[in-house]
């Protein structure tokens, strides 16, 4: 649930109120791989350690601050982060992504993982973070939602699920008391505001996803006591189910028409990332032309990406479309 925002915080949780005079602006993936520092880094770091290092992982969350003069920071972790604290054995390699050497294979497998035991270097980043960001700045923290997260860890999840529903309720229940506790720790250690990041569950039916979904995403919405983003991809065909979640604001991809998104709710997005690749002129366009849809329809807005920051985008074209959201008349 949104609470209360004051004079001196940032646009980002005034704009939960719809309280904000200017319009924020924040990229997914802004902290990390397509930066200059953040490949320097990488070439002499495995990818394991740059976030595992709260010195490190600290340094990448504040890159794109100074860099792109974005209105929030948001914590460099991946979305199997807290997997790795409940008994998966994780590996981030460069070049590969995350390989699990313990991946679930049949609903027996499901016995040998418990309950999340906690990350320190999880805290110990975001306490790093927090000491040298101004009030205006807050730190966003995240997770994968359950269904996500299970489509890594669970290499036959749909058999599962149609095969042995049991099975998959008790990984999806398994999975989002681990969520739930994950972002407690968070919490506890100091962001201000957290997105639930759900890729893969646009590839369902409706009836799946509130089957089998909206259940789990609704009970961490409820438990998480902080102002909350949920970002559904691909989720045109379940609108009315995302505006159950219990998110306060929700963030869509380029699948969504946001001239024609009709929600109380908060919205994020959802400028499409490919856009990124384009001329100068064309971004400041379509910039322009998602703000002003935004703000005939919307008045709790942060501007965002229909997803997150491609390898080899340029930093200055973020730069520049931050540039132009924050010249923009909102009020």
């Amino acid at each position: 649930m949104a609470k209360s925002a004051t004079p001196e915080q940032s646009n980002i949780l005034l704009a939960f109120e719809g309280k904000n005079k200017k319009v924020p602006v924040w990229f997914m993936r802004q902290a990390g791989r397509y930066l200059p520092q953040y490949q320097a880094l990488k070439a002499n770091t495995p990818l394991s350690e740059l976030f595992r290092n709260p010195e490190i992982a600290g340094g990448i969350t504040l890159q794109p601050l100074e860099i792109l003069g974005v209105d929030a920071a948001i914590l460099f972790a991946d979305i199997l982060t807290m997997p790795s604290g409940m008994g998966f054995k994780i590996d981030f390699v460069n070049g590969k992504g995350p390989v699990i050497a313990n991946s679930i294979h049949h609903a027996g497998d499901l016995s040998r993982f418990g309950k999340y035991s906690g990350l320190e270097y999880v805290s110990r980043t975001i306490q790093l973070v927090n000491a040298v960001l101004p009030p205006s700045i807050p730190l966003i923290g995240f997770a994968g939602s359950p269904y996500t997260v299970a489509t890594y860890l669970c290499s036959k999840h749909t058999k599962m699920m149609y095969e042995n529903p049991k099975a998959f309720h008790q990984l999806m229940h398994l999975l989002t008391e681990n969520t739930i506790a994950y972002l407690k720790q968070q919490k506890e250690a100091g962001i201000k505001v957290f997105q639930l990041f759900d890729t893969w569950a646009g590839a369902l039916r409706h009836e799946d996803y509130e089957t089998f979904v909206l259940p789990y995403v609704q009970k961490i919405f409820k438990s998480i006591k902080l102002p909350s983003i949920y970002y559904l991809k691909n989720s045109a065909h379940l609108m009315d189910l995302m505006e159950k979640s219990g998110a306060d604001m929700l963030s869509v991809c380029e699948v969504i028409n946001i001239k024609d998104l009709k929600t109380k709710k908060g919205v994020q997005g959802n400028f499409l990332n490919s856009l990124l690749y384009a001329d100068d002129k064309t971004i400041v366009e379509e910039t322009q032309r998602l703000l002003k849809a935004a703000k005939a329809k919307h008045r709790k807005y942060i501007f965002n990406l229909s997803h997150g920051v491609m390898p080899d985008v340029n930093p200055l074209k973020l730069k520049l479309i931050v540039e132009e959201v924050h010249k923009f008349k909102w009020i």
